[in-house]
């Protein structure tokens, strides 16, 4: 017997759940890396997040995601890496891409969850770019601006619609797979750029 598809009313607050150790060790990772010790340093920064939001990006573009998940397209901040890295004078790295844009739809939600709960972060790093390297949404701190509505309702409006997705049970395990598998993603960029 089949199980008809729920929705998980708690779907982004149970990833976090399942993610925090993830996300924590990439954080002090990052900041241990001192991004804002130099803009050479910050560069490199910005290198990981060029390859992350690579990786994402075709997600934001496709159809079956953006019935689910509305103002998928606008939230795309690929573009906006590229400029911070145009300012720094710094070339964006070859970047293929470590998820297929035809990935299975509950790994990609997992993908966006992680994409999009990085702009709350961000926020804070916003901050330290401009008091630490004199950076802003003009020059070289773009993607890490906050969104005009505001960080946390632009969060929740992306939570709320993840969490009506109807899902089986097997696929809500695909998500949590898949926001895993970007957290070690990126934890590999920064190895990679921090070695």
């Amino acid at each position: 017997m089949t199980q008809a598809p729920h929705t998980f009313a708690d779907r982004a607050r149970r990833l976090k759940a399942l993610t925090t150790s993830m996300h924590d060790t990439l954080d002090r990772r990052i900041m241990d890396a001192g991004i804002f010790s130099s803009r050479e340093r910050y560069s490199s920064f910005l290198r990981v997040q060029y390859r992350f939001m690579r990786d994402v990006d075709a997600l934001y573009a496709r159809a079956d995601l953006v019935a689910l998940l509305p103002d998928l397209r606008e939230r795309r901040r690929l573009d906006l890496v590229e400029q911070d890295l145009a300012d720094l004078g710094a070339e964006p790295p070859p970047a293929p891409s470590a998820i297929g844009a035809d990935a299975p739809l509950p790994h990609a939600l997992g993908w966006l969850y992680v994409s999009e709960g990085s702009t709350l972060g961000a926020a804070v790093l916003y901050k330290l770019a401009g008091s630490r390297l004199g950076l802003d949404r003009d020059f070289g701190a773009r993607h890490l601006d906050g969104h005009p509505e505001g960080v946390a309702r632009h969060w929740r409006g992306f939570a709320a619609a993840l969490d009506a997705v109807p899902l089986t049970p097997e696929q809500e395990q695909l998500v949590v797979t898949g926001a895993q598998a970007a957290f070690g993603t990126v934890r590999g960029y920064v190895e990679q750029e921090f070695a």
